[in-house]
């Protein structure tokens, strides 16, 4: 079916649909219920400094972080949209330690986990946050779903996309078909398709990594990171550095323009041996946007992100994303085939 520009989010998923007959129209349900979410977090993100919820609430979420007022708003908006829409079972959220039930007699066939505002640390100084999400069809046969339903690798997505809200909001999403992109119009309040199709450059231009932690950094990484400053022949430039701190922003950035984005194990790392990022509800949901973009996703240890088998809600990896062909070097790095 033809992308057409312009059109409607919610269109563009029942377009989606319409090519797949067996479809019941859950999972376009689903989706057009986390669309009214972002809309509401958009709206929320736009006022906050005028609505006095900047700043930190005063709490610590599962992972030990300090909780932003957004990232209150955030989570609360998107369960409350989520346990009575009638298509899920189960949620997981990255700032609540277990399973996030549905309402008694709303139980659904998919589940839902998510990171409600990821990059928080930001808020306060105006850089891009976004909301991740990751979808899942349930494999349990109870009535209410269960963890298991939720520890399912990234490969078994039925969907997998992302909020940004920068300049302007944006939805970025894929159901398996592709990856397409919409900006949401204010005046209006609807999103529209303003990137069909995203294919990411196979050759990047940028990197994204955190420099502050070189003096950590094993030979691999210090090898890699030197071989990206070099004189490319093709350019006769080496890529750019250009890190955020807010995952969401660096992986859209390097998506739109070609890039590549690091945040693997260091010498530092003994109290998160198995790297920082989330599995659930960062990694794997991102690796199936970039993968249905032409990119890749792996670990340092040169894992497939989407075959990793889950074992916890809150598991964390190491993570190398975005194009191919900067992808595939890393990767002879990491695994001491090449430096």
């Amino acid at each position: 079916m033809a992308k057409r520009k312009g059109i409607t989010v919610s269109r563009q998923i029942m377009d989606s649909q319409m090519l797949h007959p067996e479809a019941t129209g859950e999972l376009t349900g689903l989706l057009n219920e986390l669309i009214v979410a972002g809309k509401i977090i958009s709206a929320e993100v736009n006022m906050a400094g005028l609505a006095d919820i900047l700043g930190q609430s005063g709490k610590t979420n599962i992972q030990g972080e300090e909780v932003q007022k957004l990232d209150v708003f955030a989570n609360k908006t998107i369960k409350r949209r989520m346990e009575q829409c009638g298509y899920l079972c189960v949620m997981a959220s990255e700032e609540e330690d277990g399973i996030i039930p549905v309402l008694d007699g709303y139980e659904g066939k998919y589940t839902v986990a998510f990171d409600p505002l990821d990059g928080s640390s930001n808020i306060d100084v105006n850089v891009s946050i976004g909301t991740i999400f990751s979808i899942h069809q349930r494999i349990s046969s109870g009535k209410q779903g269960t963890e298991k339903d939720l520890l399912q690798p990234g490969s078994r997505q039925v969907a997998a996309g992302y909020i940004i809200y920068g300049s302007s909001t944006m939805m970025v999403y894929t159901t398996g078909d592709g990856v397409h992109g919409f900006t949401l119009d204010p005046s209006v309040g609807e999103f529209f398709l303003s990137h069909p199709d995203i294919k990411i450059p196979q050759t990047a231009k940028y990197y994204s990594v955190n420099e502050s932690y070189t003096n950590y950094w094993h030979d691999s990484t210090r090898a890699y990171i030197d071989y990206l400053k070099e004189i490319d022949p093709a350019t006769g430039r080496p890529l750019s550095l250009r890190y955020i701190g807010s995952l969401v922003a660096d992986f859209h950035r390097n998506l739109i323009k070609g890039g590549i984005f690091l945040y693997v194990r260091d010498k530092k790392s003994t109290d998160k041996p198995e790297g920082k990022l989330r599995l659930l509800y960062e990694a794997a949901p991102l690796a199936m946007v970039v993968e249905q973009a032409g990119g890749r996703a792996i670990t340092d240890d040169g894992r497939r992100i989407l075959d990793i088998e889950p074992v916890d809600l809150h598991q964390r990896v190491p993570l190398i994303i975005g194009s191919k062909e900067q992808v595939d070097i890393a990767e002879s790095f990491f695994l001491g085939k090449k430096g």
